[in-house]
């Protein structure tokens, strides 16, 4: 007689497990499960809605290397363009994955990948580097960027907010170590050593300066991205 073998995992793993499959194959390149109870106060949404809601789901999308390869000491066309694509890339992938929880008789809410409420004071529904981090998808480096161990700061990330029972990921051990790339090139001079002493507004500038210039009509610019290897952890 063989021996039972017992299935021990939890809704909480199964449902994990069968959304990041899902995810994976509408092609994102990150998955993670973030415990937002402790960061949702923050986020900009109505006050009932965001209470519902103990998971952020975060993807990211990784960025093509020879998009980055074109840009020296600001943006190009090339990459807003490349920006864009990805940005309704994540948007279309949240919405599906938003869909499937719906249709699993859970709530989900997708926050768009790139919507400024307000720009002058860089305020969005939510942070979703703050999310990644904590479901696990990197740290916050000098860049103010999240970084991941393998792709560095070239992905992109969008989140979707849900009360399915999911088993939330942890953060991340890991920094920047001795690299220091990205202050190197920043043409901003925006990041320091300290990642609590990069300069908001020293950036902001900088983008609108490339804005003003017309050398592409949002405020993105690129080059500490393409500096963020993710070759360098502690």
């Amino acid at each position: 007689m063989l021996p039972v073998k017992w299935d021990f995992m939890t809704e909480e793993k199964k449902n994990s497990g069968s959304l990041k499959k899902f995810a994976l194959d509408l092609g994102v390149s990150l998955f993670g499960v973030a415990d937002i109870t402790g960061i949702r106060d923050e986020f900009l949404l109505d006050e009932e809605v965001k209470k519902g809601f103990d998971r952020g789901i975060s993807m990211g999308k990784r960025l093509l290397g020879s998009v980055l390869d074109e840009i020296k000491d600001r943006p190009t066309p090339l990459y807003f363009h490349h920006y864009r694509q990805l940005n309704f890339f994540l948007d279309r992938a949240a919405f599906l994955l938003a869909t499937r929880i719906q249709e699993s008789r859970f709530n989900a809410l997708p926050i768009p990948a790139s919507q400024m409420l307000d720009w002058e004071n860089q305020k969005a529904h939510l942070s979703h580097k703050k999310v990644g981090y904590l479901a696990g998808l990197g740290w916050m480096g000098r860049s103010n960027l999240l970084v991941h161990p393998e792709y560095g700061a070239r992905f992109r990330l969008v989140t979707v907010l849900t009360d399915m029972p999911l088993e939330a990921d942890r953060p991340l051990r890991g920094g920047c170590g001795k690299c220091l790339k990205c202050i190197e090139v920043c043409p901003a001079g925006a990041i320091k050593k300290k990642r609590e002493d990069f300069d908001h507004w020293a950036c902001f500038d900088k983008l609108k300066e490339f804005r003003r210039q017309g050398i592409v009509s949002q405020h993105i610019c690129g080059v500490c991205v393409k500096a963020c290897s993710g070759t360098c952890m502690d």
